[in-house]
């Protein structure tokens, strides 16, 4: 189902109606379905997913998700930066069509539209969507930012126990299993930002020390974006090295995937600190603990991480070259393990 978007209020947020004017400027190449109604102080947003590339349910799939932290505004915008380039480069890039004809792009780029328009880290229901999922951290967490029970008027609040899941986050779920683990091969990054001094890709488990399953892909996507982009500056490893915490969504999901199907899900978590060491009175804002405030660092940040989204788009489409098989995926699996997980901890 194609959305025509442009009859919709604009008393909305920037960020939302940009979305709204992406999905109307794509609508011939895209397929765009409103998956759920939020509704917020008498508000109602749809949540919208794009597709774009092949319709084959053989296709490997590579899903964009953002704006699940309503503060996090920079994450969607880098998502639908890169939504408008490839709508344009549509008209002209030979190279990107074929690679469409044989890939499948999914776009969430503004989960949780309700805490976007309140600027507000949680939903409108004051839960924290990261920490929403069932589960519990197989170790100790940090005190309140790895999730907590007390109540919405503390940060991280991950629901009333026993609670169904809030509906941005069943919504993002019902996506992903239907767009992506359902699939032989697919990807998400999830665009994030937050406390720290550097970007990182982040993946499974936040819940538990032990590795995921497919850690011998994750090794092998490691090294080939660090030989394509050798000056990237990422932190590419599993989210444990950084913290536990409750109620992970990409936990939940990883864990949602049946063999034989390979689900490689990334966050990609900018560091915040950066522009706040740049631009100190920016942390009297609350939008500026989490995003860039100057137009030119906002800038900055959409140019420099293009190349990820790229990288991984390219590695979709030619996975049958670098998927690891037999008795030498066994032996990147001990690879694997001695870098992330038996290195010195400093």
């Amino acid at each position: 189902m194609t959305a025509v978007l442009s009859s919709l209020p604009e008393t909305t947020f920037a960020e939302y109606e940009a979305l709204k004017q992406i999905l109307d400027a794509g609508s011939r190449c895209m397929t765009v379905r409103a998956v759920c109604d939020i509704s917020a102080r008498g508000r109602t947003f749809p949540i919208y997913v794009a597709t774009l590339g092949s319709p084959e349910p053989q296709a490997p799939a590579l899903g964009f998700f953002a704006g699940i932290h309503g503060l996090e505004r920079i994450g969607t915008l880098l998502l639908l930066d890169y939504m408008r380039a490839l709508i344009g480069r549509l008209e002209w890039d030979d190279l990107l069509q074929e690679q469409l004809r044989t890939i499948r792009l999914v776009f969430m780029p503004i989960v949780n539209p309700g805490g976007m328009w309140a600027m507000t880290r949680s939903n409108p229901n004051g839960v924290d969507l990261m920490r929403n999922a069932p589960h519990n951290a197989e170790g100790r967490v940090p005190f309140l930012a790895g999730g907590q029970r007390i109540g919405p008027w503390l940060p991280w609040y991950r629901g009333a126990s026993g609670a169904p899941m809030e509906t941005e986050a069943t919504t993002l779920l019902q996506v992903v299993e239907e767009e992506l683990l359902s699939r032989p091969l697919s990807f998400a990054l999830d665009c994030h930002s937050g406390y720290g001094f550097h970007d990182s890709i982040w993946f499974p488990y936040a819940k538990s020390t032990r590795h995921i399953a497919h850690l011998p892909e994750m090794f092998v996507l490691k090294a080939m974006f660090d030989q394509a982009h050798p000056h990237h500056g990422y932190l590419f490893e599993p989210q444990s090295m950084q913290y536990l915490a409750h109620g992970d969504l990409w936990d939940c999901a990883y864990d949602r995937c049946r063999a034989p199907s390979i689900f490689l899900p990334l966050t990609l978590e900018l560091g915040s600190w950066i522009w706040i060491k740049k631009n100190p009175v920016q942390i009297l804002r609350r939008e500026g603990m989490f995003n860039p405030i100057k137009s030119h660092r906002t800038e900055r940040v959409l140019r420099r991480h293009t190349n990820l989204l790229d990288f991984l788009a390219r590695a979709a489409y030619a996975s049958q070259r670098w998927l690891p098989q037999g008795a030498s995926r066994q032996q990147l699996m001990t690879r694997a393990v001695e870098h992330w997980y038996r290195r010195p901890r400093v």
